[in-house]
């Protein structure tokens, strides 16, 4: 077996499912799971109805390049998103995936040398798909810490530049996960000219990009970055999007990457060989959603509702604050966010994630102990419900 399947650390889910090992929550309580990012929203009507419509296409081998129609409407999405002036060439800058946790994972494959002693660098807090592409790539995973004391974003310039020397590969996600954080065109800015200086690739996770709070404040884009730069050709930069935040829908398994044309390329025949190539029915739905603004809005009005309701609750007992986007809290509990997960699950029957899953140990500490993630993904009245039974608990809990 490959070596480095030693080195991968239990998922954070399997992790709470231990901890919750040998607890009985209250069975008058229903059970209410603010875990996971899986959106729970009614997926778009239209959408639902082009893929049942494209099931005839079941019996056609799906080419790895999509379909022309899948890249220019991604590519046109990408285009009134992010104001590109029409630089993103749909046949050579972009490719359908199969979601972007699979394809953050298969890019760090065909981008790491093996045997060059790599560093892959990464925010701590993170998705842990960068960890385990890293490793499995050959690579050492980098954490930057992602702390209150620099807005929850990965301070760059704290890095070495003999460490950034080392970095073949720079994972960075905005909007958060799991703060919710946001990156500007200056901190792009200041990536990519690392990235030249120090010839590594940016891998910019998007996929939270459509889930914001404030209409007239979209996240930017590392695309939309390199346009205002005048980078028409993307070098070194590869986005990564997905329709499972954007339009409610993680059983699709539907999303795509941009960027780099020559980067791209290599991606494609990796992916050749790979057998990843998204199937032509979710193709075909996918072209219906990324061609629909209106279900994204409406998304965005649902998860505002839930913020405006919940935090209000929340507030007076718990350290929160309202993200810039995505959908998740995360509050300093204020001690062991293991015990506080468990005992909340214990007495109240609501289920959140240990902030200490999602990040690693490093010289100052791991930054995610002490605080918990909340997804809120359930419907309004579940997320209030919850919001006021963690009042309760805190309000009850023993010092």
């Amino acid at each position: 077996m490959h070596p480095a399947l030693e080195g991968l650390q239990p998922y954070p889910f399997e992790r709470l499912a231990r901890l919750h090992r040998g607890v009985s929550p209250p069975a008058s309580l229903a059970p209410i799971a603010l875990s996971i990012g899986e959106p729970k929203h009614a997926a778009p009507p239209a959408v639902v109805k082009a893929l049942v419509d494209s099931l005839g296409a079941l019996g056609t081998y799906p080419a790895t390049a999509g379909l022309p129609e899948f890249r220019r409407s991604a590519a046109g999405w990408l285009e009134r998103r992010y104001k590109l002036g029409g630089a993103l060439d749909p046949d050579t800058m972009l490719l359908p995936v199969n979601g972007t946790r699979e394809a953050l994972f298969a890019f760090a494959q065909a981008v790491i040398d093996p045997a060059a002693g790599s560093l892959v660098a990464m925010p701590n807090p993170f998705y842990q798909i960068y960890e385990g592409a890293a490793l499995l790539a050959g690579a050492t995973p980098y954490f930057l810490d992602t702390t209150a004391a620099h807005g929850f974003v990965p301070d760059l310039e704290a890095v070495p530049a003999e460490v950034w020397d080392r970095v073949r590969l720079l994972y960075l996600c905005s909007p958060g996960n799991p703060t919710g954080a946001v990156v500007d065109e200056a901190y792009m800015a200041k990536a990519i000219a690392l990235a030249d200086r120090h010839d590594f690739v940016i891998a910019a996770d998007e996929c939270y990009g459509d889930i914001y709070l404030e209409e007239s404040a979209p996240p930017p884009g590392f695309l939309g970055a390199c346009r205002r730069l005048g980078r028409t050709g993307f070098e070194r930069v590869v986005v990564f999007h997905s329709l499972s935040k954007r339009s409610s829908v993680p059983g699709l398994r539907s999303g795509f990457v941009a960027g780099d044309p020559a980067i791209l390329e290599r991606f494609r025949l990796y992916r050749t060989y790979h057998g990843c190539a998204l199937p032509v029915h979710v193709q075909r739905a996918s072209v219906v959603a990324w061609d629909d603004d209106l279900h994204p809005a409406e998304n965005r009005a649902l998860y505002k509702a839930k913020f405006d309701a919940v935090l209000p609750i929340l507030a007076p007992v718990l350290d929160v604050r309202r993200p810039s986007a995505g959908f998740y809290l995360w509050p300093d509990v204020g001690d062991d966010d293991e015990a506080f997960a468990r005992e909340l699950y214990a007495t109240e029957n609501v289920v959140v994630l240990p902030g200490s899953y999602l990040a690693r140990d490093g010289a100052a500490g791991n930054p995610g102990r002490g605080r918990v993630r909340i997804s809120l993904v359930a419907g309004l009245a579940e997320c209030v419900e919850a919001a006021h039974r963690i009042r309760h608990f805190i309000e009850n809990r023993r010092p």
